[in-house]
């Protein structure tokens, strides 16, 4: 087994009004939030997947099907929990992760140092260790229609 290992994830999810926006563990006040099973974090749907990825434990749709009513509007932060509990299980614990939102809209950059507080606590790793970055995709496809929110993340996982 390698001492350390990396994970993607990639995640998106449709914007609709009437749904609250969360990213990152945080509620973003918006007009429209994401659509999904559960609260429909894109933020934390693609960090779970990177981390599961790392440890190679499939993906977060194995773990947390939306075919499952027990997730029908899960908090997201609580399957990040439990994905840091099954990557500890398997001898890891998250190194750093690396993760990228592409939204149009809304503008997210003064909403990042709580995300990364939020995660920070969650993953049980300092702040310094989570970086979090907003772009847009210069009005080009469904994000840049503001349809949708994608996000890409990335992690490292060490041995313990």
């Amino acid at each position: 087994m390698a001492s350390v290992r990396i994970g993607f994830g990639y995640d998106v999810h449709r914007l609709v009004e009437g749904r609250e926006l969360w990213l990152g563990g945080i509620k973003i006040d918006s007009p429209r939030g994401l659509l999904g099973h559960s609260d429909a974090d894109v933020l934390i749907h693609a960090l779970c997947d990177a981390l599961l990825g790392a440890a190679n434990c499939r993906d977060i749709g194995f773990h947390f099907p939306d075919t499952d009513l027990k997730y029908k509007g899960a908090d997201s932060k609580l399957l990040l929990a439990e994905v840091v509990r099954i990557i500890t299980a398997r001898g890891y614990r998250v190194g750093n992760v690396d993760i990228t939102v592409c939204a149009e809209a809304p503008k997210l950059n003064s909403h990042i140092p709580s995300m990364v507080d939020c995660l920070a606590k969650i993953i049980n790793i300092g702040a310094d260790n989570i970086s979090i970055k907003a772009t847009t995709t210069e009005k080009l496809g469904f994000v840049g229609r503001e349809e949708g929110i994608a996000t890409y993340a990335v992690a490292l996982i060490e041995k313990i």
